[in-house]
């Protein structure tokens, strides 16, 4: 284990001057700007965007720090090996879904919170930690658009998922957590698992957002992070015909001509990029879909005609 005593250390670590860091931590809310991004819900989610240079320094501290740090099993956002396929699939085929979700997930870690799970004592020199946690904090809340915000997250709800995870193993319940969205899947009674996880969350100052609570039984449609799970793990229905019709129109009357009868002066190579986003995505759930991997192959072809 790395400990960190000496300025020194941190400055030939990190790849940046001490001055710097000191510079930029003593006037944190300078570098950053506010840009809004709008919510599935209609709402509009505002970040906080580091400028060039504090962004530098959070991803030195990000990958030259925080990546060593561990993190719990049961997260499934935020890692190397993460996905919304892998934070699904333990929950296909289960007779119950429950969803919660974290009440302003961001908002409520404090700078305690960092300074005490992120920086620990037995780890860093109380100098570096403040120097530290004030260089990936933001007057109250933790910044969604720093790149060291993520990991943050996870390592500051490492325990909780340790303990709700093991609390769910003993009664054959699948847990898994995706940033602020929670899901139980199996048999049992949701008010003891809303109870357990409230308990449990109270300690780290958060809550659930009693509006997002909800529980799928029997054949009702059930969906994790977006992701189908009632009988076998898929895309949503309503998703896959929206890339069919599309598809099929690029092939009647041609891609620009196409764009022109819906209204779009997207150009036909900005456009042909986005349907394979879309594309990718439905292959990362269903991998061996030859419908979607047949189009894969026709889009690839097209761009290469309108690049």
């Amino acid at each position: 284990m790395i400990v960190y005593t000496e300025l020194r250390s941190l400055e030939i670590d990190l790849g940046i001057p001490i001055k710097t860091l000191y510079a930029v931590s003593n006037n944190i809310n300078a570098h950053y700007y506010s840009k809004s991004i709008p919510k599935s819900d209609g709402s509009q989610r505002v970040l906080s965007i580091p400028d060039e240079p504090l962004k530098k320094i959070q991803r030195a501290i990000s990958e030259k720090l925080l990546v060593y740090e561990p993190v719990s099993i049961y997260a499934k956002a935020y890692k190397p090996t993460s996905s919304v396929r892998k934070n699904a699939v333990c929950h296909v085929g289960k007779e119950k879904l429950l969803k919660l979700d974290i009440y302003k997930f961001f908002d409520s870690i404090n700078y305690s919170l960092v300074k005490e799970k992120v920086f620990p004592s037995n780890k860093y020199s109380e100098q570096i930690r403040i120097l530290l946690s004030l260089l990936c904090y933001k007057g109250e809340p933790l910044p969604q658009g720093a790149p060291t915000s993520p990991v943050i997250s996870n390592i500051i709800m490492r325990d909780f998922d340790q303990t709700v995870g093991e609390w769910c193993k003993e009664r054959k319940i699948s847990y898994s957590r995706y940033c602020d969205d929670l899901s139980f899947s199996g048999s049992f009674d949701e008010t003891d698992v809303i109870e357990f996880v409230t308990v449990n969350l109270k300690s780290l100052g958060c809550i659930l957002n009693k509006k997002k609570t909800h529980c799928f039984k029997g054949k009702e449609k059930k969906t994790v992070t977006g992701v189908v799970v009632n009988e076998k793990i898929n895309t949503q229905k309503s998703y896959r015909r929206q890339i069919r019709q599309e598809f099929f129109y690029c092939q009647k009357f041609g891609v620009q001509e196409h764009l022109s009868r819906i209204g779009s002066s997207e150009k036909p190579y900005n456009y042909l990029s986005r349907s394979l986003g879309q594309i990718n995505y439905v292959l990362q759930i269903t991998p061996d879909n030859k419908e979607f991997l047949s189009y894969k192959v026709q889009i690839l072809a097209l761009l290469k005609e309108h690049k």
